[in-house]
């Protein structure tokens, strides 16, 4: 084994002080009691996994949920403390924790800053407390400012805010007027999500919609408003001085999440706690969702194995890296897999440039020469998942 290589942790903490009406991630409210056993258990597993990462490096350490704020903060700074003791941590790591206003106090934010975490995740969704309520939300945008501004003084300096456009009951105007007060923060957020909200089968809100429809009715803005609110955010963080460098996401220069980059980029991560997901030496694995039973046994309960084929290794270079507006490298694609990415999928790729969804461009190769990348227009953008299909084999 290669000594060195790079290596992202995902810890996921599942707890939440209430489920969103439109969430279906692995997550749920739990007793103080369970949240504790929980941590020490992550903890555990969090040793036991380093027993096999004695070669990596890690670059960048996530802890999502849920709510991970909610945690009890004595635990966390454990876990991170154990996560320098077991693991090789670069010195420049990004260390990322996602926070829901209302969850974390300054004494807990500035507690959590001294651990190490240099990244801090806010999800507000709106600016509007009407909107926020009907997506049962727990706090309100004071809160959040309250949040913020606490943020900021136990000494963030590199901050992402979560928003959500098409939202029910949600005009043009609506989505415009969040991203202006998110714009309007002193000093304003380095990075900023940008997602359109999604109705997942078996949640509270797909069950309204559901109902809406047989009256022949909606909760959500049209496909037409929705469109129009992802150009709009586009062109407002753009020119207020950010950079789409993925399809939802905005950042100052320098401030692109590197973990999140290097999903799409297919590094190596491994994934700590109730059904987190792993990639490891092209295998990808996780581990299961019986809370109970990952309590009993945090290293015991792994599922899903996949040894991916070189195919699948190649579908996911295209469609991961895709949604990076860099695109994808023809020179790297090469490197992988010891073909030309034109003899593996040249008649998609010339169908996608005809309809102008793909174009090429040039930059100098790592060995030298012009490396030539592939990347979506902005219709292809728009497409995207139709896109990304053409490159499933």
């Amino acid at each position: 084994m290669t000594e060195n290589r790079e290596l992202e942790l995902y810890f996921h903490i599942p707890f939440c002080v209430r489920k969103c009406l439109y969430c279906d991630f692995l997550s749920a409210p739990a007793h103080p009691a369970v949240r504790r056993r929980y941590m020490e258990a992550l903890i555990w597993e969090t040793k036991e996994r380093a027993k096999t990462c004695g070669d990596y490096v890690v670059s960048s350490v996530f802890l999502g949920g849920g709510t991970p704020s909610l945690a009890d903060t004595d635990q966390t700074e454990e876990l991170l403390e154990e996560v320098r003791r077991c693991y090789r941590l670069s010195g420049d790591a990004e260390l990322t924790i996602e926070v829901n206003p209302g969850t974390a106090d300054g004494e807990k934010l500035a507690r959590l800053r001294r651990a190490g975490l240099n990244r801090i995740s806010i999800g507000l969704q709106s600016a509007d407390d009407r909107k926020l309520k009907a997506l049962g939300r727990i706090h309100t945008w004071e809160q959040f400012l309250e949040c913020y501004a606490r943020a900021r003084e136990a000494g963030f300096s590199n901050v992402n805010v979560d928003v959500m456009s098409a939202l029910p009951g949600q005009s043009l105007s609506d989505c415009r007027r969040t991203l202006e007060k998110v714009l309007r923060l002193d000093p304003p957020p380095e990075h900023i999500s940008a997602y359109s909200l999604i109705l997942e089968e078996g949640t509270p809100l797909f069950v309204q919609e559901k109902e809406k429809n047989a009256q022949g009715k909606s909760l959500l803005p049209d496909e037409e408003t929705d469109r129009a609110m992802y150009h709009e955010t586009g062109r407002i963080l753009e020119k207020a001085g950010y950079r789409r460098y993925e399809i939802s996401n905005y950042a100052r220069e320098g401030y692109a999440c590197r973990h999140n980059c290097g999903y799409w980029r297919r590094k190596e991560y491994l994934g700590l706690g109730l059904g987190a997901s792993s990639l490891r030496e092209n295998v990808r694995f996780k581990n299961g969702d019986d809370l109970e039973r990952y309590l009993e046994d945090p290293s015991g309960c792994r599922t899903e194995v996949q040894a991916l084929s070189e195919k699948e290794q190649m579908e996911e270079f295209m469609f991961l890296g895709l949604r990076l507006t860099e695109g994808v490298s023809e020179e790297e694609f090469r490197r992988c897999f010891g073909q030309e990415m034109e003899d593996v999928y040249g008649d998609v790729i010339e169908k996608y440039l005809d309809l102008k969804l793909l174009y090429r461009y040039g930059r100098p190769g790592e060995r030298g020469g012009t490396d030539r990348w592939l990347a979506l227009t902005q219709p292809g953008l728009d497409v995207s998942n139709y896109v990304m299909q053409g490159f499933l084999f």
